[in-house]
């Protein structure tokens, strides 16, 4: 909507006709485009309403001169109207001068006033309709070619050049040859539409009156629209206030009806809600209040600590400390790999020479006892051909056992079985070479931390550093997780200390006697002492160790080394890997390393159960008593049978049950031992291997009080006793009958007792097994 411009009143001189059309041509020149005007457009909707329809309210136009043309008075319809204004009003208007503004003179001002100064006569000629109508199409096909408005403002125009042209003579118009022929009409501007407008209406007085009037239509719709916008507003806010007036007190609106119950469940509801909320809010409240307690705690703990100079002082010594301490370790482990690869290399081969030696000896002297079994095979002499290495060999394995013999008969051990010794030993060269590259291996142990101070190869000197951190700063120390990195940085030392340890030697010491067992211990016990603050992960530190270090270890000694039919390796064995097991007894998991060995421990008796095992069986005709070849090397077979027998049960309580009573019960006393005491002669010797037979067994096995028969796989046993009591009562040997039923009830086999004994009248079974 298009803005009619501020009026700016003043009074003018008029001299001449020619001084207004100057300053009308001036102000047609230089007055800007956007001289706030009404647009042509505008003009056009006001002149085609009802030329009838003049406002009531009259506006006051300030002219040039105060005089009032005489014939101006009284004008008919759509005639214009021109006014004088008061004297005082100039006067109020004369003291506030407004500056003068080209924008401000309104072309159609301008020209109402001039046309007013050239009138010579009172009488004003009212044009007819023709007149109107042609100069109405006249002024359409003067718009026509301006189809938009230019911003181009300053080139000059020539309706600007007619304009001016008609400001000094606008009854006289140019000749045909002084006008300029346009071949094709250019664009009109704002101003050029302004000054043509001008023209037409200095030429047509009635047309003039027709665009005053639309003019002032113009004003006034736009005064009354604004009137009646704030109206409408003010009638919406009194709408509205009133609208929320009527919803606030309208008693016409009805309710649900409302009861008593309704109202006390509402009111329950809402306290429900508000217990809540408070609830919610008084926890917080305490939670806050904790906060600042705890908060005020760590103030003063903060205020009362120590130095932060010496805290970071400390902390910067340990960083420097494990990071010396590791660099060293880097540096050294491939050393202590090295050394434990020639110190397996040094063992394994002394075991595999003392296993071949074995076994070649075992083949030789069976090889000799089955020519002795041939008759065909003897020389007319009499003697064997045998040839010189299995000659040799027969006389070291009889030159080792007269040594043995003698050994036993010094230290007076005289009841000893023929078979149940290892036969360990070795030349004396062989000895001598072994002791002296396992020696040179032991100083290049030494050397491995020569160069390096106690504090970073010593375990008890680093683990009093770490001690030190845990008792100065204890929640520091905890969260750096120091008890699950210490077995990791304890394993190479220990693995130092492991190297003279071998855990098949019965003068090896103890896992608990030695200085890092001790010294963790005594790591983990200063630990429990320092109260709350433990989170357990320093409990744990001497079994990490044995499951990283240890454990490997025992089972490398187990695959390679270990000699399942050598009594005294196997005991000190299962003693070893008892101390090392029983720091996994106060944890859930069973450790992967633990489970590994005894896997190994398991195949390698199965293994020597296959190779080692051999008790031949001869005809009666070849046993020629019991000082004959055939049986003495009977005898010492079945009881190194026996031997591997009990060194199997010794893991009891390590190995689980199903598994000792496969490898014991079920390959070897059955498989061997029960058939090479069916083949023997009844009597007290068999009731003697028998007795041995039921020492071994573990007494967990039977522990049941209720049990009535025996194991499963002792059914042949109890079976073989039977026979042999039924035997041995037809001879001179009926006293043995008492030792077999003892037998029977070692292994709960008391119905079978019971029943012998009522079968040979024998004294009653709880006289018998008083004093057991």
């Amino acid at each position: 909507m298009a803005h009619r411009p501020q009026r700016t009143f003043r009074r003018r001189q008029v001299d001449s006709s020619d001084s207004d059309s100057d300053g009308t041509k001036e102000q047609s020149a230089e007055e800007p485009a956007e001289s706030g005007r009404p647009s042509a457009g505008g003009r056009t909707e006001g002149a085609e309403r009802p030329r009838g329809a003049r406002s009531a309210r009259g506006r006051g136009r300030v002219w040039a001169s105060s005089r009032r043309s005489p014939g101006a008075a009284s004008r008919g319809d759509g005639g214009a109207e021109c006014r004088t204004a008061d004297l005082s009003t100039d006067e109020e208007e004369g003291e506030h001068p407004l500056p003068e503004t080209k924008g401000d003179e309104s072309p159609s001002s301008d020209s109402s006033c001039s046309l007013e100064e050239k009138e010579v006569s009172p009488i004003v000629k009212i044009p007819d309709a023709a007149f109107i109508q042609a100069a109405r199409r006249k002024r359409e096909l003067a718009r026509t070619p301006g189809d938009y408005i230019s911003l181009d403002v300053n080139h000059p125009s020539t309706t600007s050049e007619s304009k001016r042209s008609n400001g000094e003579d606008s009854e006289s118009d140019p000749d045909d040859h002084e006008k300029r022929i346009l071949f094709t009409p250019k664009p009109q501007t704002l101003r050029q539409r302004m000054a043509e407008e001008s023209t037409i209406r200095n030429e047509d007085l009635s047309e003039e009156s027709q665009e005053d009037e639309s003019e002032n239509i113009w004003e006034q719709q736009q005064m009354r629209k604004a009137v009646r916008i704030t109206e409408g507003q003010n009638i919406d806010l009194l709408h509205s206030s009133k609208s929320q007036t009527l919803k606030k007190f309208d008693t016409s609106i009805t309710f649900a009806p409302v009861n008593l119950e309704i109202i006390k469940k509402q009111l329950n509801n809402r306290l429900t809600l508000l217990q809540d909320s408070h609830r919610s809010h008084q926890r917080e409240y305490e939670k806050y209040e904790q906060d600042i307690k705890s908060s005020k705690t760590a103030i003063e703990k903060l205020e009362s600590g120590p130095d932060q100079a010496l805290n970071y002082k400390f902390y910067k010594g340990m960083k420097i400390y494990v990071e010396n301490i590791i660099d060293c370790l880097n540096e050294k482990i491939s050393s202590i790999v090295e050394l434990e690869s020639s110190m397996y290399t040094l063992l394994l081969k002394h075991s595999e020479v003392l296993l071949k030696r074995r076994q070649d000896e075992l083949k030789c002297e069976s090889s000799y006892l089955q020519q002795l079994s041939r008759k065909d095979e003897t020389s007319a002499s009499g003697s064997l051909a045998l040839d010189e290495k299995d000659q040799r060999i027969l006389e070291e394995i009889e030159a080792r056992r007269e040594q043995r013999r003698q050994a036993r008969v010094l230290s007076g051990n005289c009841d000893h079985q023929e078979g149940t010794s290892s036969d360990e030993e070795l030349s004396p060269a062989e000895m001598t070479n072994f002791h002296k590259r396992q020696g040179d291996i032991l100083q290049d142990c030494k050397k491995v931390f020569e160069d390096v101070h106690d504090d970073f190869c010593n375990v008890q000197n680093i683990l009093l550093k770490f001690q030190q951190w845990r008792e100065k700063f204890p929640d520091s120390y905890y969260e750096a997780f120091v008890g699950f990195c210490l077995p990791k940085l304890l394993s190479p030392l220990i693995r130092v200390q492991l190297l003279d340890w071998n855990p098949l030697k019965v003068d090896s010491i103890g896992l608990d006697r030695m200085p890092w067992f001790t010294a963790i211990t005594e790591f983990m016990e200063s630990s429990m002492e320092d109260g709350g603050k433990e989170d357990g992960s320093d409990k744990k530190i001497l079994s990490a160790v044995i499951n990283k270090t240890v454990i490997p270890r025992l089972t490398d000694f187990v695959e390679m080394i270990w000699d399942p039919l050598s009594t005294s390796q196997t005991r000190i064995l299962t003693v070893h890997c008892r101390v090392a097991f029983e720091q996994f007894a106060s944890e859930t998991e069973v450790s992967k390393s633990k489970q590994d060995l005894l896997k190994s421990v398991a195949a390698r008796m199965k293994k020597s159960i296959e190779d080692d095992v051999f008790i031949p069986l001869y005809p009666k005709s070849s046993e020629e008593g019991k000082m004959s070849p055939h049986s003495k090397f009977q005898e010492r077979q079945f009881w190194g049978a026996l031997k591997l027998f009990g060194n199997i049960l010794l893991w009891n309580g390590l190995l689980p049950d199903d598994i000792l009573q496969d490898l014991g019960l079920g390959k070897l006393l059955n498989r061997y031992l029960i058939i090479a005491l069916t083949n023997a002669v009844p009597g007290p010797d068999v009731v003697k291997k028998c007795s041995q037979i039921a020492a071994c067994l573990p007494d967990k096995w039977f522990e049941n009080s209720a049990m009535r028969t025996s194991l499963p796989q002792l059914e042949n046993f109890v079976q073989f006793l039977l026979q042999s009591a039924r035997k041995l009562s037809t001879t001179e040997f009926r006293n043995e009958l008492n030792g077999i039923i003892l037998i029977l009830v070692k292994v709960k086999a008391l119905s079978q007792a019971e029943s012998l004994t009522e079968e040979h009248r024998l004294e009653p079974l709880t006289a018998q097994t008083a004093g057991v």
